[in-house]
């Protein structure tokens, strides 16, 4: 399902992560595919409360702490720079589609990075 969300559609999802060649482009590439398959899944179930979104962010959290292995297997890791960065993609995709009193800290719980 494309995605229909003006301001997710033209978001550069993990830039800083990008622009630094501390971070490998391919295992990046994969994080910002969790990031755009959060947003589909929340345009096909249209969360009708926190709850509901906290669900669909923690599955998405997992497959960021499956990352991990990745990042280190190209000589990176999710660091301070890396868990802001995402952390901060979450709350972005949170207030996008209208859940703005979203905690951060609550939309990755079940991070382990």
């Amino acid at each position: 399902m494309p995605i229909s969300n003006a301001y997710v559609t033209g978001r550069p999802f993990l830039r800083a992560l990008y622009r630094s060649d501390y971070y490998p482009d391919h295992v990046v590439d994969r994080g910002r595919a969790v990031l755009l398959a959060l947003c589909a899944r929340i345009e096909a179930d249209r969360p009708a409360d926190l709850a509901g979104l906290y669900a669909l962010t923690h599955a998405a959290t997992e497959e960021f702490n499956a990352l991990q292995d990745e990042f280190g297997a190209a000589g990176s890791e999710i660091d301070t720079v890396a868990r802001d960065e995402i952390g901060g993609e979450f709350h972005f995709v949170a207030r996008a589609y209208g859940f703005a009193d979203a905690d951060v800290e609550e939309l990755i719980a079940p991070r382990d990075w």
